[in-house]
């Protein structure tokens, strides 16, 4: 049941909170953020108390320590593992959609498109593009293969023999075609855009389905990157750069060109070069186009408990959410970009409109 709103305790919480505020607004700068006031908690609503989330594997880490500031912030709130479930952005979305049609209070992908494409309009009306996640090559550092390795040579040493990439499934993972993009955008790079290095790893023409070679890479989840690398069941990954810092993985930054981190200018036109295809729900085929790596995140239509997930939102983009985001590889938005229609009230102050450069990758 949840704490009357009209109680002592409850009242007391919100004066703690409103203090915290006020001691934030006076402090300066939190974790090199522009300090902001913390959230007020709202009333919970009415039933159960349980936060659940569907959201990007990569977000399992930060969104936990997100969603313990909320329930330390709001007497009465939980948020049981039980209730999260993480996994590819697309398998994440597709667990509100029919047959499954759960419910959920928060769902976040690491594709912003993909809730306008997926959940708008009738699962969702608007989400929050809250932070951007560069690429990066995680790998085995016992790999003999892979001696030396930096952001330089990366490309020729991971082509040696006995050295396997993971691969997520593209069609349930955007970290899957984030992978095949970046591979072709640096052969743009080396090779003024002829596929070897792409090819090396998969079959297909670019824009088509891309099948991953049978001897140089494997489909795995990226939710295992850490324990494949471990088991050398695979050498090397290319990931978040938010996994490898939080899985403590050696790593190597690609290109900023090539890593699909940067949200505005030239770089988007350069991400589009590349495009693979995805399979369908239905079972036919579609064309994604590379874009930046950007987080978003909404309150679904038929959330059991909105305004508690409406307040996660808010505790994500405070200061205490950015500083989360910002240790955990992330790089943090704020104001956030705002995308479609019904924000509610206590989060309109939290996002400005989707730039164009963003808003025309927009299905």
């Amino acid at each position: 049941m949840w704490v009357n709103p009209t109680s002592l305790m409850q009242k007391f919480a919100l004066v703690w909170v409103l203090g915290i505020a006020l001691l934030c607004l006076l402090g300066g700068a939190f974790a090199g953020f522009e300090l902001r006031p913390a959230p007020v908690p709202s009333t919970p609503a009415a039933g159960s108390p349980a936060l659940s989330v569907a959201a990007a594997g990569t977000l399992a880490t930060a969104f936990g320590q997100v969603g313990s500031l909320l329930v330390n912030d709001t007497p009465g709130a939980q948020d049981p593992p039980s209730a999260q479930t993480y996994q590819g952005s697309i398998a994440a979305l597709d667990q509100l959609l029919p047959p499954v049609s759960g419910s959920f209070d928060v769902a976040a992908t690491a594709d912003f498109r993909l809730i306008p494409q997926v959940l708008e309009p009738k699962y969702a009306g608007w989400e929050l593009v809250f932070a951007s996640n560069p690429e990066v090559l995680c790998y085995d550092p016992s790999a003999g293969a892979l001696s030396g390795i930096n952001a330089t040579n990366w490309p020729t040493l991971v082509e040696r023999s006995g050295v396997v990439m993971g691969v997520a499934n593209a069609s349930a993972d955007p970290n899957g075609y984030n992978e095949i993009f970046v591979l072709q955008l640096e052969d743009q790079l080396l090779q003024g855009g002829v596929p070897s290095l792409y090819q090396h790893f998969f079959s297909g023409a670019i824009g088509t389905l891309a099948t991953p070679s049978p001897t140089n890479a494997k489909v795995e989840p990226e939710t295992q990157v850490a324990s494949l690398l471990a088991a050398h069941t695979v050498q090397v990954f290319i990931t978040y750069r938010s996994y490898a810092i939080t899985h403590h993985l050696s790593f190597v930054a690609f290109d900023p060109r090539v890593a699909l981190g940067q949200l505005d200018g030239s770089d988007i036109s350069f991400y589009a070069q590349a495009s693979t295809a995805v399979l369908t729900s239905s079972g036919g085929t579609q064309k994604v186009v590379g874009a930046p790596v950007a987080y978003a995140v909404t309150v679904p239509s038929n959330a059991p408990n909105a305004t508690l997930g409406d307040l996660f939102v808010t505790t994500l983009l405070s200061p205490g959410g950015s500083a989360i985001l910002t240790a955990d590889g992330f790089e943090p938005l704020f104001p956030a970009y705002s995308q479609g229609t019904g924000l509610p009230p206590s989060l309109a102050p939290e996002g400005i409109p989707l730039p164009p450069d963003l808003s025309g990758l927009l299905p």
